[in-house]
């Protein structure tokens, strides 16, 4: 089949005009069927029993995934399985402080025995104990940053074996946004969430040998209770707005979309990437 331009121009043309003409025929034709393309998969996401990391868990699970969540606070956790499991997601839970050696371990542990192996891990925990003008971080600061934002989903990724796929997360819009709409800011965690798109280029080559893809996910502006200082501002929110193609805030289930298909086989020859969602923010990587 020759490919002709001109034809998918013009079918492009016609979905645009239906869409616009009978928004609810447009809903109904971009609505699909979730496909069960990690039906088999286990899948572990820290901090997700909220925000980001609880949407990348739904995805994932929606998907066909048996899930582990995790949160620092046992209630928390209960709170994530029962909203999971009422939408027939397999999921199993437990506490975990990243940043303890003690609880990464216990995590890997209870998911290979009840679950039997790790296929997918998304490393979405994080801290940011400071605000200010970065000469005034202290060492305890930087400690307490690098060690749970970077540290961490290196030595996560190192008790993950075997194949699979390992996803980072990057906050884009703190780094390219915030710290140029305030002379004190997020410096040290910036600095932290910089060194994970070097984390991930320099792993996946090591990574690859064992049949495991690593990638970062850099959202821009989320709607979420971590962002809420920023978009419940309406300064800021009317900025950042200015800088994006689509202008609407993020929300979680945009991340979780975009973490579940670098985890599928349709991502299978993507490795070692920052993919930013944005909302096309003018910034890039």
């Amino acid at each position: 089949m020759t490919f002709n331009p001109v034809f998918y121009i013009t079918m492009l043309k016609a979905v645009t005009r239906c869409l616009w003409s009978n928004p609810v025929a447009g809903r109904r034709m971009m609505s699909h069927h979730v496909p069960q393309n990690l039906s088999g998969k286990v899948a572990i996401v820290t901090a997700s029993t909220d925000g980001i990391g609880l949407a990348a868990a739904e995805a994932l699970g929606r998907r066909g995934a048996h899930v582990v969540v995790s949160s620092r606070r046992q209630a928390n956790v209960d709170k994530a399985v029962s909203l999971l499991r009422s939408k027939n997601i397999k999921v199993i839970g437990t506490t975990c402080n990243v940043g303890k050696a003690e609880d990464r371990d216990k995590l890997i542990n209870m998911t290979i025995e009840q679950c039997g192996g790790v296929d997918i891990l998304v490393s979405n925990a994080a801290v940011n104990p400071f605000f200010g003008n970065i000469l005034e971080s202290t060492e305890e600061v930087w400690d307490k940053i690098l060690g749970v934002n970077v540290k961490a989903s290196f030595l996560l990724t190192k008790l993950v074996g075997g194949g699979g796929d390992i996803i980072l997360y990057y906050n884009f819009f703190f780094f390219f946004f915030i710290n140029k709409l305030y002379t004190g800011g997020l410096g040290p965690y910036s600095v932290s969430k910089t060194a994970l798109l070097g984390l991930t280029r320099a792993l996946a080559p090591d990574l690859a040998h064992s049949n495991i893809r690593i990638n970062c996910v850099a959202p821009g502006i989320i709607k979420t209770r971590f962002s809420a200082a920023l978009w419940e501002n309406e300064g800021v929110l009317e900025e950042f707005l200015k800088q994006t193609s689509i202008k609407r805030l993020g929300q979680p289930e945009d991340i979780g979309g975009v973490i579940a298909f670098l985890c599928s086989d349709e991502a299978s020859y993507i490795t070692g990437e920052t993919i930013t969602v944005t909302g096309g923010m003018n910034c890039r990587l």
